[in-house]
C-alpha cells in the first residue's frame, strides 16, 4: 500500500524514501517484532490518504496476518530447538572454515545447544558451530564399531605381506588379532573387510604349522 504524506490538509508527493518505508527495509533484514508491527500500522493510520483512507478491517487484517506469520515463526524456532537439542550427545560432523579461510570438517559429540538472534548452534569442543552446518550425525555404536574395525586392519596391515614370510616372532601379534576378532559382534565384524578375515584366518594356520614343526624338531625345547 502506498504511502501518501498530508501537510496542511493537502496530500504533498515525495519521491524521498519515508521513514516508515526505511523501517519496513529494515525490518526485512532485521526482523519486525510485534510492537515495531504495531507502530507501522499506527504510522500508516497517521500519513495515511484522507481521500483514500484505509478501512479498520484491513489493518485487522494486516495484524492478524502479522499474527500468524510470527506464530509461524516461532514454531519454526521451537522446532529448530528441538532438532538441535536431540544432537546433544551424539557425534556429528560440521562443515566449518579453518583460520586460513580453508574449507574443514569437523566431528565431535555435541555438548550443549545455544539459541541466538534466530539460529541455533551446537557446542563440540568448545566451539560452537551452526546447525544448518551440519551434514552428517554418527550413531555411537557405528562409531565404537568403526574405530575397533580401523585399529584391527591397522594391526593386521604390519604384519609381513606373506604368510610365508611369518616367523613365531609374530605368533603373539597374531593371536591377539584373532582373540580381538573373536571378541568382535556381528555388527562390528561387519566393518572388518572380507579379505582381512580370510588373511587373518591363514596367517594363524601358518602361525600353527610353525609351532607344529618347532616341536617335531625340538620336542624339548621350551616354547
Amino acid at each position: 500500500m502506498a504511502v501518501t504524506l498530508v501537510q496542511d490538509g493537502k496530500i504533498v508527493d515525495t519521491n524521498k524514501t519515508s521513514d516508515l518505508e526505511e523501517r519496513i527495509a529494515k525490518g526485512k533484514n532485521n526482523g519486525l517484532d510485534k510492537d515495531a508491527f504495531l507502530g507501522l500500522l499506527v504510522a500508516q493510520m497517521k500519513y495515511q490518504d484522507p481521500l483514500e483512507p484505509t478501512s479498520n478491517t484491513e489493518f485487522v487484517s494486516q495484524y492478524a496476518t502479522f499474527s500468524e506469520l510470527e506464530q509461524m515463526q516461532n514454531m519454526s524456532a521451537t522446532l529448530e530447538l528441538s532438532r538441535a537439542s536431540g544432537l546433544v550427545g551424539n557425534v556429528v560432523s560440521v562443515n566449518t572454515v579453518d583460520s586460513t579461510g580453508k574449507e574443514a570438517q569437523v566431528q565431535g559429540k555435541v555438548d550443549y545447544v545455544t539459541y541466538e538472534n534466530g539460529k541455533a548452534y551446537i557446542s563440540m569442543g568448545g566451539a560452537n558451530y551452526p546447525l544448518d552446518d551440519v551434514f552428517a550425525v554418527v550413531d555411537q555404536e557405528y562409531l565404537d564399531a568403526y574405530d575397533k574395525a580401523y585399529d584391527f586392519t591397522v594391526e593386521l596391515n604390519k604384519l609381513p605381506s606373506k604368510k610365508e614370510l611369518l616367523t613365531l616372532e609374530y605368533a603373539d601379534t597374531i593371536d591377539e588379532l584373532n582373540e580381538t576378532y573373536k571378541g568382535m559382534t556381528d555388527y562390528e565384524k561387519s566393518f572388518v573387510a572380507q579379505t582381512n578375515v580370510t588373511k587373518l584366518k591363514e596367517y594363524a594356520e601358518r602361525i600353527e604349522e610353525l609351532r607344529k614343526d618347532k616341536e617335531e624338531n625340538n620336542p624339548s625345547a621350551d616354547e
